[in-house]
Order: C-alpha cells, then sequence, then structure tokens
C-alpha cells in the first residue's frame, strides 16, 4: 500500500487526508516512481479550494523528485535506478509513490540534490517560460517582479540578472526585502508602499518593460500601471485571488499594452521543449547561477499545516514535502 494526500471536496487546508492505496502495474510508456521529494506550490492550492476544477477525490501535486522503481513497456526515457524529476499537467505528486508518463521525467544531475530538484522543477520551468519565452528579455531591460521571495519569484530574480535584466522586486516585509536582495535584485519594494510610483521613478517614469504578477486581485490593475508604453503584462498567478475582468479599452488607454496568462505545459508540452528547458535550468543551477531558496520542509503527511503556511505567506523560497 502506498501513502497519498486527498481530499474528496473542495474547501480549506483540513479537507486533505492521509489514505493508502494499492498501485497499479505501469502501462505502457508508464514508470513506478518512488518520491523522495514533493515540490509545494500555490498551483496546488487552487485546485484545493476549488479555484481550479479537477476530479473528485484529488491528489495536489504537480512536481517531484524520486527513485524509477518498475517501468512498462515502451519506455526510453528512463531505466530502473535512475534519480528523476518532474513536472506534470495532471496532479498526484503528494503521495510516497505514483504511476505516470515516463516521457515527463527528466533525470537529475549528480550534483543536485533530490530535495532541490523537487522544489526546482516546476518552478525553475515556469521561470524559463517567462523570461525566455512569453517575453524575452534583454540586457538592460526594466522588469517588475511581485511575490519576488517566493519559490518562482526568488528563481526569477536570479535568472533576469543573469540575463542583464534590471530587477525591481515587490516583497511583503523587511525581512523578504534582505533575502531578495542578497539574491540580487537592485531595486526592491515593499507592498505595503506606492510601489507603482516608485517603480516609474526607477525608470526615470517610462514604465517596466514587462510586469510578472502572480498576487492577482490585490495587484493587477496596478501592476498594468507600471508599464510603459507597449509593455507586457504577464499574470500567472492567483494568491490573493483571481484577476477582476478588464476591458481591452483598459491595455490601449495605458499605452497599447500586451496582457498573457501563460501556463507552463503549454511551453514543455513535447518531449524536446520540456527536455531543452530543464537542461538551461539544470545547467544555471550547476553553475550557481541560481540557487533555489528552500525555505521550509515538512512531512508529507503534514501538508495541509504546509498550505496553511504557504496561503498566509509565512513561507519563504520553496516548500518541500518529505515522505
Amino acid at each position: 500500500m502506498t501513502g497519498i494526500i486527498r481530499f474528496h471536496e473542495t474547501g480549506g487546508p483540513d479537507v486533505l487526508r492521509w489514505e493508502s492505496i494499492e498501485l497499479p502495474e505501469p502501462a505502457r510508456d508508464q514508470v513506478r516512481l518512488r518520491h523522495t521529494a514533493v515540490g509545494l506550490n500555490f498551483i496546488d492550492v487552487y485546485e484545493r479550494n476549488g479555484l481550479y476544477q479537477v476530479p473528485l477525490p484529488g491528489t495536489p501535486g504537480k512536481e517531484a523528485a524520486g527513485i524509477v522503481e518498475a517501468v512498462g513497456p515502451g519506455v526510453k526515457y528512463v531505466q530502473v535506478g535512475d534519480r528523476v524529476a518532474y513536472s506534470a499537467s495532471g496532479s498526484g505528486s503528494y503521495a510516497e509513490a505514483r504511476v505516470m508518463q515516463s516521457d515527463r521525467l527528466v533525470k537529475i544531475p549528480d550534483d543536485i540534490d533530490d530535495n532541490t530538484a523537487a522544489a526546482a522543477t516546476l518552478k525553475g520551468l515556469t521561470a524559463h517560460m517567462l523570461l525566455r519565452q512569453v517575453y524575452k528579455v534583454r540586457r538592460g531591460d526594466a522588469l517588475l517582479v511581485h511575490a519576488a521571495a517566493g519559490g518562482v519569484g526568488s528563481i526569477l530574480v536570479q535568472w533576469a540578472r543573469h540575463l542583464g535584466a534590471v530587477v525591481i522586486a515587490v516583497v511583503g516585509s523587511a525581512a523578504k526585502a534582505d533575502m531578495v536582495r542578497e539574491l540580487g535584485a537592485q531595486h526592491v519594494l515593499l507592498s505595503d508602499d506606492d510601489w507603482v510610483a516608485q517603480a516609474r521613478a526607477i525608470t526615470g517614469g517610462r514604465g517596466v518593460a514587462v510586469a510578472y504578477d502572480s498576487v492577482g486581485k490585490d495587484t493587477f490593475m496596478r501592476s498594468l500601471d507600471t508599464l510603459r508604453v507597449r509593455g507586457m503584462m504577464v499574470s500567472y498567478g492567483n494568491a490573493s485571488g483571481p484577476p477582476p475582468e478588464i476591458s481591452p479599452l483598459e491595455l490601449s488607454k495605458r499605452g497599447s499594452l500586451y496582457l498573457t496568462r501563460p501556463t507552463t505545459f503549454h511551453f514543455t508540452g513535447t518531449r524536446s521543449a520540456l527536455s531543452k528547458a530543464a537542461q538551461e535550468l539544470f545547467d544555471l543551477m550547476a553553475r550557481g547561477a541560481i540557487k533555489v531558496q528552500i525555505g521550509q520542509t515538512y512531512p508529507l503527511k503534514e501538508a495541509a499545516r504546509a498550505h496553511a503556511d504557504l496561503e498566509a505567506r509565512r513561507t519563504t523560497g520553496s516548500t518541500v514535502l518529505v515522505p
């Protein structure tokens, strides 16, 4: 039997339950993976609370690291004993083990440990999408990064600095501001201050090239006001709730802005795209250009506590659940 976190109804963290299930044998192109570390992401919260609808009972989790224990017919990317990580469009990583498609797995380099791989794969691939595909950051571009002390935000800051961008980071506390400065952000603003005016002042009144907003409702409209003419608003999260509905005229009158709501899995849907993005991420990690900040770990059985802390913004960097 395999231990697993499931929820039978949507709601608060208390709907998460520890249960046991029997895993099937891997079918064609599938593997059985024993998890060693599981990454926590805000999308797990959105599925648990019903913002993103999933079939019930559901098991949260879209990234993890582990060891391949068995392979089905036709598997060609991995073999038994490999250390692997994944970022999957389907949920289910909050488990001691799972059966899944082999083409979503990437081998973990020897110089990266399992906790780091589990903390970085989905978040790092998200950062790759945001900086290298949705908007191709160029040296000297000014960027606004919300939740810059979080799992994705902390990687975004470091990767953007590696690319030569001017990073304007927004965080919720002085302690988080110190952390983000250490990651390389040239300008760090507090979310309780007038960060719109401050961002415009930093850019000489022009505005930023792109705003990365994972907060949603509380920051969306003001993020638009930080953009330069023909700047890009990238909404990729809903930590404070879904963003408001917006008329296209709002984009026009603010300077012919671009607005997008990307999903990582649309940019890593093919094996070649996944492999290329993962290779770039792991290379930068190995070179020290990106240092993954694991702020806290929890036993997998205490996933409800981890969710509560994440939603209350008591976490910094990435969070790992240990089976």
